[in-house]
């Protein structure tokens, strides 16, 4: 699934960028695999599905096997999720390779007869030249493991939902564009002015009560309403598929 990192405002008028590490909160992930993992394993007990030997042949109990998963709903489990090494970019570039692509391509089709069909694969367990090998199947058994990588029937390889709906698409995506480059100005319009370019003279009008510095006001509004302004998004689409 990708997900992009914002999304255009109700009234349609800007474009709201994502909070940092929006998308995969890992701690919540970690509880979330957790409830379900022992969840699952409760509806396979009651069905039937597990067996236990020699020194775990009491857990066929359903008290003693509740018993047992107890401590775990206290443990701490972990999630492992990190950022690709080298960018969103290429996370798309890898996708790209298994949905718009059949399983095998022309250019490792060698020969192919009534006999059989000669192709080119690699060898992973070898480093070197070596690991480039061919092989030869009957045309069936090529068939069938060709037909392995083709969908079933009402099946989809992929699916474009939300921003990238398949009706809207291309008018959604001009107007995101459009959002994004208009907020660019703003991003400078509201930063504070560095302390070397404050006049010497200058005097404080709103003081921050912590530090004493100038705060900047970047919009007024009346008690009650809800303010307009938000931070500055980014000027790209963000995708994280940690």
């Amino acid at each position: 699934m990708i997900v992009p990192g914002g999304g255009i405002s109700l009234d349609g008028t800007r474009w709201i960028g994502c909070r940092p590490n929006y998308l995969l909160p890992v701690k919540v992930l970690s509880r979330l695999f957790r409830r379900l993992m022992l969840e699952m394993l409760l509806a396979a007990h009651d069905a039937g599905r597990l067996q236990f030997f020699g020194d775990h042949a009491h857990l066929a109990g359903k008290a003693a096997f509740n018993a047992y998963l107890a401590p775990l709903h206290r443990t701490k489990w972990f999630v492992y999720s990190k950022r690709p090494f080298a960018g969103p970019e290429q996370v798309l570039a890898y996708l790209s390779r298994y949905t718009h692509r059949v399983a095998i391509s022309n250019s490792r089709l060698i020969a192919a007869d009534a006999t059989g069909v000669t192709f080119s694969y690699k060898d992973y367990r070898i480093e070197g030249p070596g690991r480039y090998k061919t092989m030869t199947l009957k045309p069936d058994e090529f068939m069938r493991r060709f037909l392995m990588h083709v969908l079933p029937n009402g099946f989809h390889r992929i699916r474009h939902c939300g921003l990238l709906a398949g009706g809207t698409k291309t008018e959604t995506l001009a107007r995101i564009r459009e959002l994004i480059a208009s907020v660019a100005p703003v991003q400078t319009a509201h930063q504070p002015q560095p302390p070397d370019r404050a006049p010497a003279t200058d005097q404080a009008t709103h003081p921050c009560p912590c530090c004493g510095g100038r705060m900047n006001i970047i919009e007024t509004f009346n008690r009650g309403s809800t303010p307009q302004y938000r931070p500055p998004p980014p000027t790209v689409i963000r995708i994280d598929a940690s």
